[in-house]
């Protein structure tokens, strides 16, 4: 079977069993910070272990694309060089959250994979794991499912503390956790390894191809085990270890997946089609490259841009050594689209962005490499000892992608060797920070948690009534909220729009019978909505009645500003092009700030074309409509994903302008788009490498800020004694005026400076048979100085020659020796003895030399430094 066929197989079976087929969420975890990248497929169903979240099933499957290339699930370092690693992988899931459990899930993983409808694997190949002390699973394996007893194995805690065990699964150091069973495939006698649990265990021969994962428990921070109300399951199989299994080969590298990309590589490259490990690792970091690019990631020096960045260059460097001339990679992708396409049309709709990303980054990489060279040539002067640091070697190879093999080339041609010790450290220092990074940085016991979802009607409210149903105060559930105490309330409904999408969430106030707290701002936990604030009067109860007030001017602001966010993003892509995606937003109700993805700064009149577009959009006046559907519908509809939000089953679908603008939308928004009023653009700029960010004004805002435009320009006509409409003139004639005035400056000083050359002159002193002249010239800047140095040094014939001065509060110097006198006395040398002394910098030829300082009150010490300069030499 091709892996295709394998994919469509597994998520067909498990439909027929009641299953939803859900789609691969993004490669960056939605809403979750503190997850680096998707690395399982459990990943997006989080929330609904955790009890924070209900969905319309209960039952669901999956075939989740996953990197693990940075953080603590780390395989980047073995990719291309093992059967099996991967930067990119598929994790083909079943999940039942709070429906099935152990009995299901097994006999579910053991037909699929040796049912005669399905893959028809042979049963005695198959061996089976358990935790330690999971009767329950083994029973069901042996007595129900009659997987002999030679073949099961008990995992215990074999990693040095209770519960740490290969077959023991935990989400963090607390919350949902449980045993796990696991189903290997024994590849044969022929191939080296022992079963799970022996020694050999690390062999090839019998590989791991299912997990089975049991959250039955509940860890709290003291370590006890509390068992769930709702066990659920979540499963995991890898498409590329299965599939190579089908395919009756031995490594991952050698299922058709794989084996088109490695010819594309080698054509790309320009190499033999090989087994070569470095053509693996191209192959391979194409999918992950290319994914991660699709949803969002591009490089850069911090978080997911720089793993992403050090996956390319591994991959250019790894191209290198197979004798790449120039940019290669970004040729692969057109294969990995034909390859996979299909499954994920993010590939195909975004294949130029992507190839483009990858060439810039190619082509950023081939400078580097030459800079990272200059940086160990100069190191590499000053060395002393024949042992070149290990900071020094991790320096060039984290910060400026330097290949620690060329350092190593370039040591061994010059008689040095590394600090591969000291390499190590700062390696695994690094990927402690990695790992701490990425972890689950947090205590789910201490999530706010609430039973039930709060109604929201603040679409058509900002008024309204409710009950309390829940008080927190510091985290921990309270009965009541005395009054100047701070804490959060819960209602069961609310016209109060919680924090998403980019859109703050709303403030007001709640009011009850002598009570009143004052809400601040409003975010979600699961489907409940958290109103943090203050009691400002009175005291509130769990159970109060109580009536909700949104703070209606603050909220219509904001609303005008999201609606104009969808109208901005909808005329960036027709002005720029459909690789344009929203990377962040933030809207509140003073401005709004939108982030997207583009390579350069945005032309003026590109920007006046944007304004334009979504002022006439604003000028149409036409409704904002709203729908209810499901994901599936509303994509067909052609709607667009926000950055960083997370949909469920139903979305509401927002389109303006007769489907000028149709996204996926839960928040606040204007009624027609002639509310918005007005569009104004304030600033566009880079925030990272390849995302520019535009803040803009619309409405009341934007009218101040044209006003207060207007104000200048009166403002300035004043000064220049004109108008408005003649500013321009006036403007110019000033600047034309300012550089005749600076031109005669330049005259006047040069005239002065050759009268002071002839003065100057004869100001020089001989010292051991040269002449050495040494003046402080206040006021000259250094292009000045040098023109007189110049001079000087035509007047003496033969001298050594040091002037500075003070100019806006900096020193400024120049040192020139003549030609017959610089085999012996270097200008350069005379300048950083000079500067050092000024606190500064400089240096130049032997002839000619400048540099400067910040400590004014030295300079009459630096230039004492010429004699002394000339008397010391030998």
């Amino acid at each position: 079977m091709k892996s295709a066929e394998i994919r469509e197989a597994f998520l067909r079976f498990f439909e027929e069993k009641g299953h939803t087929r859900v789609a691969s969420s993004s490669l960056i975890p939605g809403n979750d910070p503190t997850l680096l990248f998707t690395n399982a497929g459990m990943n997006q169903f989080k929330d609904c272990f955790l009890g924070l979240e209900k969905r319309t099933y209960t039952r669901a499957t999956t075939s989740q694309k996953c990197v693990r290339a940075g953080g603590k699930h780390n395989d980047l370092e073995n990719v291309g060089y093992t059967a099996r690693h991967h930067t990119f992988f598929e994790m083909l899931g079943n999940f039942s959250f709070g429906d099935y459990f152990k009995r299901d899930a097994i006999n579910f993983a053991w037909e699929f994979l040796t049912g005669d409808n399905w893959l028809k694997l042979p049963k005695d190949k198959l061996w089976v794991t358990v935790y330690a002390s999971d009767d329950e699973a083994y029973d069901i394996w042996t007595k129900e499912v009659g997987v002999p007893a030679e073949r099961m194995v008990r995992i215990g805690d074999n990693k040095g503390a209770p519960y740490a065990s290969d077959n023991f699964w935990a989400m963090g150091d607390t919350g949902p956790c449980g045993p796990c069973t696991e189903i290997f495939f024994d590849h044969g006698e022929g191939i080296w390894g022992g079963p799970p649990g022996s020694p050999e265990e690390d062999g090839d021969r019998y590989i791991e191809i299912w997990n089975n994962v049991f959250m039955q428990f509940n860890r709290t921070a003291d370590g006890v085990m509390h068992a769930l109300p709702a066990p659920s399951v979540d499963t995991g199989m890898g498409l590329e270890r299965i599939s190579a299994v089908m395919q009756h080969v031995h490594s991952n590298y050698e299922i058709d997946l794989f084996q088109n990309l490695l010819k594309a590589s080698a054509e790309a490259i320009g190499c033999v089609n090989d087994d070569a490990p470095s053509l693996k690792v191209v192959a391979d970091h194409i999918r992950s490259c290319s994914f991660l690019i699709a949803d969002g990631v591009l490089p850069s020096n911090e978080g997911r841009g720089y793993v992403l960045r050090r996956i390319i260059r591994r991959a250019c460097r790894h191209g290198n050594k197979l004798g790449a001339k120039g940019a290669f990679f970004h040729r692969i992708v057109a294969a990995l689209v034909a390859e996979m396409g299909q499954a994920f049309a993010e590939l195909a709709q975004q294949q130029a962005h992507i190839e483009r990303v990858l060439k810039t980054e190619e082509e950023q990489f081939a400078k580097t490499l030459e800079q990272g060279l200059k940086i160990l040539e100069q190191d590499l002067a000053g060395l002393q000892g024949s042992i070149i640091p290990g900071d020094l070697v991790f320096k060039l190879y984290d910060t400026y992608g330097f290949p620690v093999d060329l350092t190593n080339d370039i040591a061994r041609e010059r008689n040095l060797t590394l600090d591969e010790a000291g390499f190590e450290r700062e390696m695994q220092a690094q990927r402690e920070r990695a790992r701490s990074a990425s972890a689950f940085g947090m205590d789910y016991n201490s999530l706010v948690k609430v039973d039930g979802d709060t109604q929201f009607i603040g679409y058509t409210a900002t008024t309204g009534t409710a009950h309390v149903v829940a008080l927190f105060k510091d985290g921990q559930a309270v009965d009541a909220l005395g009054e100047g105490e701070e804490g959060v309330v819960v209602l069961d409904r609310t016209p109060f729009y919680a924090e998403s999408g980019g859109q703050i969430g709303d403030s007001g106030y709640l009011e009850g019978t002598g009570v009143r707290f004052e809400v601040s701002d409003t975010n979600k936990a699961g489907g409940a909505y958290l109103h943090h604030g203050v009691v400002a009067s009175g005291r509130l109860s769990k159970g109060q009645p109580v009536t909700t007030e949104v703070a209606a001017g603050v909220r219509g602001a904001t609303a005008l500003n999201h609606s104009a966010t969808h109208l901005l993003h909808a005329a960036l892509r027709q002005v720029l092009g459909d690789h344009v995606q929203q990377k962040g937003s933030l809207v509140d109700s003073q401005r709004l700030r939108f982030d997207f993805s583009h390579f350069e700064a945005i032309k003026p009149e590109q920007l006046r074309a944007l304004e334009d577009i979504v002022n006439a959009e604003i000028r149409k006046n036409s409704e904002v409509e709203t729908e209810e559907t499901d994901i599936d519908s509303a994509k067909q509809k052609g709607a667009m994903a926000l950055f960083g939000e997370k949909y469920g089953d139903q979305v509401r679908v927002l389109s303006m302008g007769g489907g000028f603008s149709v996204e996926l939308c839960g928040g606040i928004h204007a009624s027609r788009t002639g509310d918005i009023g007005l569009f104004k653009i304030v600033s566009e700029s880079g925030v990272a490498a390849g995302v520019r960010r535009i803040e803009a004004v619309t409405g009341a805002a934007a009218l101040a800020y044209l006003n207060a435009a207007e104000d200048q320009v009166k403002e300035a006509a004043s000064l220049l004694k004109g108008s408005r409409d003649n500013l321009l003139d006036k403007v110019s004639a000033v600047l034309e005026r300012n550089r005749q005035l600076e031109k005669e400056l330049e005259q006047l000083k040069a005239k002065a400076a050759s009268a002071a050359g002839d003065d100057l002159a004869g100001s020089a002193v001989e010292v051991k048979g040269v002449k050495v002249l040494a003046k402080r010239l206040d006021g000259l800047d250094g292009k000045a100085l040098l023109a007189l140095v110049d001079q000087l040094k035509n007047k003496l014939g033969s001298a050594v020659i040091l002037l500075g001065g003070a100019l806006d509060g900096k020193v400024v110097l120049v040192a020139g020796v003549t030609p017959d006198l610089t085999g012996k006395h270097k200008a350069g040398d005379l300048m950083k003895q000079a500067t050092a002394a000024v606190g500064g910098k400089g240096g130049g030829r032997p002839d000619m030399a400048q540099g400067g300082g910040t400590e004014i009150d030295k300079l009459d010490e630096a230039l004492g430094l010429a004699r002394a300069f000339v008397e010391s030499a030998p």
